[in-house]
């Protein structure tokens, strides 16, 4: 044991063992070991809250692939100049505890500059993250799509077909979007293509404690458009009618139905005009029950019914959307382009809604409402983001011209616009920031306070 100097790094000055030249794990502390003048010195390198190094894992199949598409792999050694010479050096992950856990990323670079994302909530992001990080140090973080591309070839053996390995991808390429930006000293709608729009429709999902009341969903609806300002809507319609018979089955009887016909009529009534109003199913019901829903509703204005029957089946989908006049909207559970792909030739949906921070990211979601575009298919982008991704998503929005509206879900939480020091959403739109990045600025401070339990902070730019 030597008596060690650790002021650089978050560990109390003592007697500590000694690893020359080796990067360690003290506590929860990686730090790299130097020397100078006879005296060592830890220097903390990397933040590693989990006891396991991901970066470190062994995959054969990811050392090996042929579609490594890594600057070494690919030749690219010309200098671009103009500051555009930059590095990756470490990605880091903060998990903040909203409504959804949400998982905010951080990319660091050797300019000094950083990018922040999002990846869509839940867990094992962040353990994904942490694994793919080698993958993007000493890469340069404006070749965002051979960049993703690189990291959906590399994860290929771990599941980069769908699933959290696209939404922790997604999270990073958000933040090589605001990344890139910020080095270009552009808005990250530039990187997209440029703008259609100046600002982005918001729908705001709302709930009341008595969601299965028609009268208390009209209350909530006429609050939340005459006090908070909005425009466009969103309720539920799975939930309890009092009818239910067997919870697994899908199967609506006709009074269930009828229960939630009473919640369209008593909405879309009490708004009228003022505001579009949709219905959300969270694919439930079976394709029978979902046909008779649907015709059921063509009565009233909804502005779309989504996800009235499960995700798996395609053909399933695509004869329920194709059997109403009512307006069907799918996509938030299906991944990458390649996902949505049978949706929009088939003209399974009449709106598709995918997750940006969950689908691929934010080029993944361009190409996406690219295609849909091909078949005059609008994109409403299902949202349960923080303010990051979702200003993000306001970025994609702006940029493709079929955008419909991005939603909204934390209106009951008091201090997501906390999170950042900008305004984000204002009278039911978001309008894109101009400065470089996506626009936002995470408030440290709220975002220390609302961390899951054990979790750790961002290191310093």
């Amino acid at each position: 044991m030597t008596r060690v100097h650790t002021s650089d790094c978050d560990l109390p000055a003592g007697v500590y063992p000694v690893f020359p030249g080796n990067r360690s794990l003290l506590g929860h502390v990686w730090v790299t070991l130097l020397t100078e003048g006879g005296n060592y010195y830890y220097l903390r390198s990397e933040r590693q809250p989990m006891g396991i190094d991901y970066s470190q894992l062994h995959d054969p199949n990811a050392e090996y692939t042929m579609r490594d598409l890594s600057t070494e792999t690919m030749g690219i050694t010309n200098e671009r100049g103009q500051g555009r010479d930059v590095e990756i050096t470490d990605v880091q992950t903060t998990m903040v505890d909203g409504n959804f856990p949400w998982t905010l990323v951080r990319i660091y670079t050797d300019a000094g500059i950083t990018g922040t994302g999002e990846a869509y909530w839940g867990a094992g992001a962040p353990e994904l993250i942490e694994r793919m990080k080698a993958f993007l140090q000493g890469e340069n973080p404006l070749d965002i799509d051979r960049l993703t591309e690189h990291l959906i070839q590399k994860m290929s053996g771990e599941g980069s077909i769908g699933g959290v390995t696209v939404t922790a991808i997604s999270g990073i390429e958000i933040a090589l979007h605001d990344l890139a930006g910020k080095i270009l000293e552009l808005p990250a709608y530039q990187l997209l293509g440029g703008k259609y729009r100046d600002e982005v429709r918001v729908y705001c999902d709302c709930h009341t404690e008595e969601e299965a009341d028609p009268i208390a969903c009209a209350d909530e609806a006429e609050r939340v458009v005459e006090e908070l300002g909005y425009d466009a809507l969103k309720f539920d319609l799975d939930v309890p009618s009092g009818h239910e018979k067997d919870r697994a089955n899908r199967h609506l009887r006709p009074a269930e139905i009828e229960h939630k016909a009473s919640i369209v009529e008593a909405v879309t009534e009490r708004v009228g005009h003022r505001a579009d109003v949709a219905f959300d199913c969270h694919w439930t019901f079976s394709a029978d029950s979902a046909k008779r829903l649907a015709k059921r509703l063509e009565e009233y204005d909804v502005w779309w019914l989504e996800d009235p029957v499960p995700p798996e089946n395609h053909d399933v989908q695509r004869e329920v959307s194709q059997s109403t006049m009512t307006p069907i909207t799918v996509g938030e559970n299906v991944y990458r382009t390649h996902g949505q792909r049978r949706l929009i030739e088939e003209q399974a949906v009449d709106i598709i809604a995918p997750d940006m921070p969950k689908v691929g990211g934010m080029r993944e979601t361009r190409k996406i409402a690219d295609l849909a575009d091909l078949y005059y298919v609008p994109v409403a982008m299902h949202n349960v983001a923080s303010p990051v991704a979702t200003v993000a998503s306001a970025h994609v929005g702006a940029a493709i011209s079929n955008a419909l509206a991005v939603e909204y879900h934390s209106y009951e939480l008091g201090w997501w616009a906390d999170l950042v020091e900008e305004d984000v959403i204002e009278d039911g739109y978001i309008e894109i920031p101009e400065s470089p990045g996506l626009g936002v600025t995470l408030d440290m401070d709220a975002v220390e306070a609302h961390m899951v339990d054990g979790e750790e902070l961002f290191d310093e730019v």
